[in-house]
Parts: C-alpha cells; sequence; structure tokens
C-alpha cells in the first residue's frame, strides 16, 4: 500500500458527501493519506471548509472565489476572505481565476474578482489555487503581471503555457484527467514538467481517474494518477507520491 500521499485540491464540503462525510474523513488516514487541502469556492464553502479544518488534524483549507461564482458577491467581500485567511491552518487563496467554458458573460468580474484576490493573497504572503478553463490567455497574462506563489491546478493547457508558468515560479497541479484516454495534452505537459514542480490532488468529488471515472472521487484515489506519472516519468509510484507531498508543503508551507 501507497503511503505518504497529499491530495493539494479537495472539496469534501461538497454535498456529494453530505452521507457519508464524517465516515469517509475519518478512514482517509487508513488509505495513506498524510494531508489535504479543502478549497473554498464561495464565501460559504470557505467558512466551511475552515470548520472542517478544525475537526480533522489533516486538513488544511483554502479560501476564496472561484470564477462561477463572481456575481452575487458583498461589497465587502475582500475584507471578509482576509478575516477568514487569518485562521492558522489557511494555507492559500482559492479557488480562484477564470472559467471561459461556462461563463462568457462576466469575462470582466471574472477578471476582477481573480485580481482583486490575487492581491488579498500577495498582502498575507499566501500562494494561491488557480482555476483555468479556456481561459488560457487571460490567466496567464494575469499571472505574469502579478508574479504570484501558487498552483494551476487541474493543468489543461498547452506545454507552452506549461512552461510560462513555470518561468513565473508556479507549480503545477494533475488529478485524474492525466489517465483518461483522451489525455494527450496533459501527458505532453506531464513529460515536460521537473518533478520538483508537481502538486497531485483530486478535485474531488469530481474527476476521478480511471478506473473509477464516473464515479465519486475522493483523496484515496490519488495512487492511480501517481501510477500514471510514475509511468510517465520512467519511475515508481512511491517517488512520485514522496516528491509531490513535499513540493505541497513547500508551497503552501506546512
Amino acid at each position: 500500500m501507497y503511503k505518504n500521499i497529499f491530495d493539494s485540491h479537495a472539496h469534501y464540503t461538497d454535498k456529494a458527501f453530505n452521507d457519508d462525510r464524517e465516515n469517509m474523513l475519518g478512514s482517509l488516514k487508513e488509505s495513506g493519506i498524510c494531508g489535504v487541502i479543502n478549497c473554498g469556492a464561495d464565501l460559504e464553502s470557505s467558512k466551511a471548509s475552515l470548520e472542517l479544518s478544525e475537526k480533522y488534524d489533516y486538513i488544511y483549507f483554502a479560501c476564496g472565489i472561484h470564477p462561477e461564482e463572481v456575481e452575487k458577491l458583498p461589497q465587502n467581500y475582500i475584507e471578509i476572505l482576509k478575516d477568514i485567511a487569518k485562521h492558522p491552518k489557511c494555507v492559500a487563496i482559492g479557488e480562484i481565476g477564470l472559467d471561459y467554458y461556462w461563463r462568457q458573460d462576466t469575462k470582466e468580474k471574472q477578471k476582477e474578482v481573480f485580481e482583486n484576490q490575487i492581491l488579498l493573497a500577495k498582502e498575507l504572503n499566501l500562494p494561491i489555487i488557480v482555476h483555468d478553463r479556456e481561459a488560457h490567455g487571460d490567466t496567464l497574462e494575469i499571472l505574469k503581471k502579478h508574479k504570484p506563489k501558487g498552483v494551476l491546478h487541474c493543468f489543461s493547457g498547452s506545454v507552452e503555457t506549461a512552461k510560462e508558468i513555470l518561468n513565473i515560479g508556479m507549480y503545477i497541479g494533475f488529478g485524474g484527467a492525466l489517465t483518461f484516454k483522451n489525455a494527450r495534452k496533459a501527458v505532453e505537459v506531464a513529460e515536460m514538467l521537473p518533478l520538483d514542480r508537481l502538486l497531485l490532488e483530486t478535485d474531488c468529488p469530481y474527476m476521478a481517474p480511471v478506473p473509477m471515472r464516473g464515479k465519486r472521487n475522493d483523496s484515496s484515489l490519488i495512487p492511480y494518477i501517481a501510477e500514471k506519472m510514475a509511468e510517465i516519468k520512467n519511475t515508481d509510484t512511491q517517488s512520485v507520491l514522496d516528491i509531490a507531498t513535499e513540493n505541497t508543503k513547500d508551497l503552501f508551507n506546512i
């Protein structure tokens, strides 16, 4: 059995876990999980992530506004996030970024909220966790402007974009999509990526890796992603898990 597994991006506050959350989270250590970063998507889930981190010693959290949630924000949302982020187990501002796949109509608002949260992260000396879906150009432009610490989670861009991200000094997160049959671009990026810039993640309950694709995801499935990465890198799976865990602790100061 694998050990020393750190899930750098989870959503255990999601309603998909409402029926068995405590049992699930109580059992993860038995699967070799040493840490989880639970990410907020709005003010409510950011506060819920804080509460989860207080309940479980191995859970840390990030607070942030996801690009799909930018419309109904109170004017003082940055002050509210700042207050949440003062908690000792808050390790990042996230999940933040741009999503032009689901929302084309809020592009300008998305960019404004993204930049405001990057500035907050820099003020608090925290890394950011970035969501970028079909918005590679604008995401890269904003990141190059501010040069934050952080990770591009669930990376879906090209090798060229990945190299730009690495040049900024950021990390790249891989999840279940790396194991999918059509993951040609992700595999090319993985081939190029230095292992010292790799994070592993689930984005659970979404994006379960093959052979569990289509089912509810959880942190115990990360070894499937690590096995695929080890195959690409011609190394062993436990080494990939160990390096990714070390990288996660370095980036998030854990």
